[in-house]
């Protein structure tokens, strides 16, 4: 696959040609993209059950109700068994991705915050979550509304005036913003970018690999400033798939199990216009939920799986979460901290800057944070992780959800 930058879908279909349809899987690629999505994300639902050692007919998709006679395998303490996940392939895209719609995003990591809510007890069913690849397409014109488009999907009336392009302009808002009222620098956001390759550099399914440095992220191609496009997340095929059961179900699995400690989260808004304040995200409500939950704090973490969508996410989700006081963030993932080898690993994979993101990327955060707590990790496992926090986040910094995981030991 190829990985020039593209300006939108179109020109993407033209110079990419075929490559730009097909859909990745275990096996290599396949033809004929959108008919084989479900398959495709079928597959790894298969596969993750497989893994386990879980009856595929007695798994139920969240967040639809248990099979007669089961019960919602929740809980804290209860197990996110499994994940599998496809390699992604794709193009890197100018404008990054994402939704307008609050919960694209972070509903995949909220799955496990809601099918972990409610006491198990008895048979325990098993649940599934699945996240489909999304074809290859250009950030929209916040304009016309489509088609048959809801009232919620109406264009926002506070920014269709200035058309701007979305979800970027969105993020860049929020950066700008703090790059005035706090100082951060356009190269401690491209530090970001640079940690998050290194740790792709050393996960064989990641996109993205080649080496990247701050002068490099600053001499690509502006996007929307400050934003250049190695600050935007991929886009690139990919899927994954999370099994939830019971505790007491989990002693017999094949594989090591993870345990879910707890989760929180909140939705802020809808569009950014209406964001209450562009440098505070939801995370500040949804972390403490978590931790609180898990009776944990951000100092007992090993690992953090963030969305970053955007160079600006990591920077907004480590003030927000506790790791430190606001404003200072660009200060704090300066000097490799988040990178491998730094003081606090973050997005181990790659994350979306530099992995996959095939339009939501929250589900691969619970994958890569249960790779980790299994030890399965190889060149980029962080030594003796015993505790992950794994974030979503949707539309435009909208909504916001943060999940607790940890191994046997941390229950």
């Amino acid at each position: 696959m190829r990985t020039e930058s593209v300006e939108n879908d179109d020109v993407a279909r033209a110079q990419l040609g075929d490559e730009a349809l097909l859909a990745s899987s275990r096996c290599g690629r396949v033809d004929d993209y959108v008919p084989r999505v479900l398959e495709h994300t079928q597959g790894n639902k298969s596969r993750a059950a497989k893994i386990l050692g879980v009856d595929l007919s007695t798994i139920y998709r969240w967040p639809r109700k248990p099979p007669a006679g089961s019960q919602s395998p929740g809980g804290p303490g209860n197990a996110a068994q499994g994940g599998a996940q496809a390699p992604p392939r794709g193009s890197s895209n100018d404008e990054g991705a994402g939704g307008e719609s609050s919960g694209e995003g972070s509903g995949w990591t909220r799955v496990p915050a809601e099918a972990g809510g409610t006491p198990a007890s008895g048979s325990a069913g098993a649940a599934a979550a699945t996240g489909a690849p999304a074809a290859l397409a250009g950030a929209p014109i916040v304009g016309e509304p489509s088609p048959g488009a809801t009232p919620t999907e109406a264009p926002p009336p506070y920014e269709v005036g200035y058309k701007p392009r979305m979800p970027v302009a969105a993020y860049a808002l929020a950066a700008s913003r703090h790059i005035y009222q706090y100082g951060t620098t356009v190269e401690q956001l491209a530090e970001i970018a640079v940690a998050a390759r290194g740790w792709a550099s050393l996960n064989p399914d990641a996109f993205m690999r080649e080496p990247l440095t701050v002068a490099e992220v600053r001499a690509a191609r502006m996007v929307c400033d400050p934003f250049t496009v190695r600050d935007c997340c991929l886009v690139t095929d990919g899927a994954g798939a999370v099994v939830m059961v019971a505790a007491d179900r989990a002693k017999s699995s094949a594989r090591k199990p993870v345990y879910f400690l707890g989760g929180g989260f909140a939705t802020t808004h809808r569009q950014i216009s209406s964001m209450p304040d562009l440098t505070v995200t939801g995370a500040a409500q949804s972390g403490p939920r978590a931790f609180a939950m898990a009776g944990l704090g951000p100092k007992d973490v090993d690992v953090l799986e963030l969305y970053d969508a955007f160079t600006i996410n990591t920077l907004l989700f480590l003030e927000d979460l506790g790791y430190c006081k606001k404003g200072e963030g660009g200060a704090f993932v300066s000097g490799g901290r988040i990178a491998s080898g730094g003081a606090l690993p973050v997005n181990t994979n790659g994350g979306g800057l530099s992995c996959v993101h095939p339009g939501m990327y929250g589900i691969f955060t619970l994958i890569e944070g249960t790779t980790q707590l299994r030890g399965e990790g190889g060149a980029r496992q962080v030594k003796d992780a015993e505790i992950a926090l794994c974030h979503g986040n949707g539309g435009t910094l909208s909504s916001q959800v943060t999940v607790l995981l940890g191994s046997a030991a941390a229950v």
